[in-house]
């Protein structure tokens, strides 16, 4: 049975997808996942999302400076990001964050460009899509600070924990700030079973569904390209998880990210 889907975060305008793209979104339209929001992580990868997204009905983007790329942005990237985030295709700032993953690391520089991007967002009243590797205390201040000035102004501080991989006491701190959770098929992985103990106990109307294509493909695919198309494997990992029926499951995520990017 195919389930009205959300696909909230895929990196289309990689070059893995040079090849097939219109493929792998015709791929994914076939198997229910009606909308999907292609993610940039720099100036360039911006403008390609945003292009794609342009070319294809249900498609929309999101543009921003991915950590990893923090050495190479400047503050005339962030003001094309900017001019960028006002076009009608375009639904979130991300993919921003921290990662401290890989040392050394200039944490200092990390956390001025995700100010900055946070500052955008706010801005133009966008939600943000975070990205969060081995910096959860940092993170944690971050956004509590940019929560509380956002709220100060009477606005509604939204946004998206992509990938998410922490523990619960962390995943409740980030919803008690306003944020989603999203997750993929990485869940999935004998690796991840103390997180999956974690994700059962995550409300479902906090809960959306993402590939972050190219990477992280399901169990049995491990090894191959990850594409839109497999948000249906998640759906069936989530449901496996919670013990939740999938029909319910995908109304529910597809009404959160409709909610959440204002897409319906």
């Amino acid at each position: 049975m195919k389930y009205s889907l959300v696909e909230t975060h895929a990196h289309l305008d990689m070059e893995e997808f040079d090849a097939d793209r219109e493929e792998a979104i015709s791929r994914a339209k076939a198997a229910g996942v009606e909308r999907i929001i292609t993610i940039g992580i720099d100036a360039a990868s911006s403008h390609r999302a945003v292009a794609i997204a342009k070319s294809n009905n249900g498609l929309f983007a999101a543009v921003g400076c991915h950590p990893h790329e923090t050495e190479a942005i400047n503050q005339e990237d962030i003001a094309e990001l900017e001019k960028l985030a006002a076009k009608p295709e375009v639904v979130a700032i991300g993919e921003i964050g921290l990662d401290y993953h890989y040392q050394p690391v200039d944490k200092k520089a990390q956390i001025e460009v995700m100010q900055k991007q946070l500052a955008l967002a706010q801005r133009l009243a966008l939600p943000v899509i975070i990205h969060c590797r081995d910096a959860e205390e940092d993170m944690l201040a971050l956004l509590n600070e940019w929560v509380s000035a956002y709220s100060s102004r009477g606005n509604s501080p939204i946004g998206v924990i992509h990938c998410f991989s922490g523990g619960l006491e962390t995943a409740a701190k980030y919803m008690d700030m306003g944020f989603y959770i999203s997750v993929g098929a990485y869940i999935g992985y004998p690796s991840s079973k103390k997180l999956r103990d974690v994700i059962k106990e995550i409300p479902l109307d906090r809960i959306m569904l993402e590939t972050d294509s190219p990477f992280l493909p399901p169990q049995q695919f491990r090894g191959q390209r990850n594409e839109p198309s497999y948000i249906p494997f998640v759906l069936e990992v989530l449901a496996d998880i919670t013990g939740i029926d999938k029909e319910i499951i995908a109304k529910k995520t597809t009404q959160n990210a409709i909610r959440l990017f204002n897409i319906d």
